[in-house]
């Protein structure tokens, strides 16, 4: 065997290892590979639950094991984001939905912002959610 082909030879194993080791490492997701989406666009006014659906937009299937750290709800969209409303999250009832419960003062555009971590995810999911209160 001469120099060449041994370097050649070595260069193929390395290479080789080196697509072995990336089939086997999970890829990881970025912040943008997830999507919340709210179930209905229009809500009564007065006590209400917002339902919102959590998908991982790469396969379609829905979080389940997102934690929820961070809720607003106001009425930026009608130009009026100091006018703002209790938030308080309720348990699940299937897989990949997030129930928040709220009073709409009023009827208009209101805008749901959230954050959210993803279990085994780095970053943070964020999305500002418009639907309108309607009498």
């Amino acid at each position: 065997m001469t120099l060449h082909s041994v370097a050649q030879s070595w260069a193929r194993a390395c290479a080789a290892a080196l697509v072995g080791v990336a089939l086997t490492v999970p890829a990881r997701a970025a912040p943008a590979d997830y999507r919340f989406e709210l179930v209905t666009q229009e809500a009564k006014v007065g006590e209400a639950v917002l339902t919102v659906r959590l998908t991982d937009t790469r396969s379609g299937q829905p979080v389940t094991d997102a934690v929820i750290f961070a809720k607003r709800i106001d009425m930026a969209p009608d130009s009026m984001d100091e006018m703002t409303s209790t938030l308080a999250q309720l348990p699940s009832t299937e897989p990949g939905l997030y129930r928040f419960k709220t009073k709409l003062t009023m009827a208009g555009g209101w805008r749901l912002s959230l954050g959210a971590k993803v279990q085994g995810e780095t970053g943070t999911v964020s999305d500002r959610l418009v639907f309108r209160a309607v009498p």
